[in-house]
């Protein structure tokens, strides 16, 4: 069962990321692991010009769905009923769960099979079908992984990357019957794929995400690796997709560009191993697919951002991961030290909006804003501008036109407020400017007048005047 680690404001955030900072060795594994997914991208691409024309494309496909998604996904829903898939509706996490249970439960379901699927690690599905009895088995190789650990995901495309061969060998020693010790990654990578093979005949739903779906022709469209999702939406009779209202895309032509700015992102690569289109259940004649296809659209939040016009701009994301790659913060703590299920800056600015600011709001907090997740968002999501907005709401009067989303004004200090008001009033007058440049000039006295220790460590980034004159008078003499 995955583990869910709440998060709690400021002091919980704080501590996990100590812990990790306080760990050499997990640090080195992120750093390495971390410049190791920015090479692949760079690889990628290698035109500057294509790339940037791309992420302009990605952009405008995306914010032209987002201004019809209303239309889109009422479009979606009906082609999708043509085609014969059930289309749920789910406010909440919990409604999500209650219609996947309900689907098992009248399909008589015991064993549910898993695709990669971020959103169902929102809504704790595994949790929640445990807790009915059912068994819920993850078969993407990294989340098997950190299920048999009892781990949350700690990246959204490589959910195992904080453990090490060493660590793998050992959890599958412990908890697979039968396995012995080794750190061979092939046999590993073997002996997992033995384990979930014989689960996938023996499943009664294979459950998975939808990375895009498609309204003119009601598409879901899958991308992955391993051929776990194929399996998972193939083999059992039922298959259940869930998704995010965002998702939603208008024509089948504007999928390729989504999926190669995705793939290339996320993981270096120019195309994924399986491309997955997936539009019905099995028709009469066809000797596979699923006899029932579901389709379970979440909003948890999303229409919190929708509404306001410059936090809609979170919805653009096609969850590649290549912020939380480039982001110093993540490299450093890690996916776990944020305790939602979306780390890094992606997880910074959409959290607020699933679980709300007052639990969340130290994430905006946790980016030095050096634009680095900005620069390589492959859809162009001005994410700094999200993380002032979601500061400045964290901090804002709770009465005020300011505070508009759910826990605002939660990070909001009457000490703060008023150094802050004071500050204003000082700027914002000539007089009192100046009065206090002059006591603060007198203050100069207080400064130590010994800075030996930091000047010895400074490299001078230029010559010494009498350096350079000495140079300058040397390159005289010899012309």
């Amino acid at each position: 069962m995955s583990r869910v680690i709440p998060i709690e404001p400021t002091e919980g955030f704080k501590a996990r990321a100590r812990g990790v900072l306080d760990d050499p060795a997990q640090r080195r594994n992120f750093r390495g692991a971390m410049d190791y997914l920015q090479s692949k991208r760079r690889a990628q691409f290698a035109d500057e010009d294509e790339l940037q024309g791309l992420r302009e494309l990605g952009e405008q496909i995306r914010r032209h769905s987002l201004a019809h998604l209303p239309r889109l996904l009422e479009q979606l829903e009906a082609r999708l009923s043509a085609n014969g898939v059930q289309v749920h509706w789910a406010q909440t996490p919990a409604e999500a769960n209650a219609i996947a249970l309900g689907i098992a439960q009248r399909a008589q379901a015991r064993r549910i099979i898993k695709g990669k699927s971020m959103v169902s690690e929102e809504v704790h599905f595994n949790h929640a079908m445990e807790e009915a009895g059912l068994e819920a088995l993850e078969s993407d190789m990294g989340e098997y992984i950190v299920q048999l650990a009892g781990e949350a995901p700690s990246h959204i495309i490589m959910p195992a990357i904080h453990k090490t061969k060493q660590e793998i060998a050992e959890l599958f020693a412990r908890e697979v019957p039968g396995v012995s010790y080794t750190e061979d990654v092939d046999a590993l990578i073997d002996i997992g794929r033995r384990v979930l093979r014989s689960k996938f005949a023996q499943a009664d739903i294979g459950l998975s995400g939808v990375n895009v779906a498609v309204a003119e022709t009601g598409t879901l469209c899958l991308v992955e690796n391993e051929g776990n999702g194929r399996m998972c939406t193939t083999v059992p009779r039922i298959h259940v997709a869930i998704t995010g209202i965002e998702k939603v895309v208008e024509k089948l032509e504007h999928v390729p560009p989504i999926l190669s700015l995705l793939t290339r992102s996320a993981t270096g690569q120019s195309v994924t191993t399986y491309v997955n289109m997936i539009s019905g259940p099995r028709r009469p004649g066809e000797k596979d697919g699923p006899q029932e296809v579901h389709l379970i659209l979440l909003d948890n939040g999303r229409t919190q951002a929708y509404a306001d016009e410059q936090l809609r701009a979170t919805l653009q994301c096609i969850r590649c991961g290549a912020c939380m790659n480039h982001c110093p913060v993540y490299a450093r703590v890690g996916g776990h030290a944020y305790g939602t299920t979306y780390p890094g800056p992606i997880g910074a600015i959409i959290s607020p909006h699933l679980q709300g600011l007052e639990s969340t709001y130290p994430l905006a907090f946790a980016s030095t804003l050096c634009g680095a997740c900005t620069e390589v968002c492959p859809v162009k999501i001005p994410i700094t501008d999200l993380l002032v907005r979601l500061r400045n709401e964290a901090q804002a009067r709770p009465d005020s036109g300011d505070a508009t989303l759910r826990g605002s004004g939660a990070a909001r200090s009457l000490k703060v407020s008023a150094t802050w008001s004071v500050w204003a009033q000082v700027y914002g007058r000539l007089g009192l400017y100046k009065l206090a440049s002059w006591f603060m000039s007198r203050g100069r006295a207080l400064s130590p007048t010994d800075q030996g220790a930091w000047t010895r460590s400074r490299v001078p980034l230029v010559p010494a005047p009498k350096r350079l004159r000495d140079l300058l008078k040397e390159r005289n003499s010899h012309e």
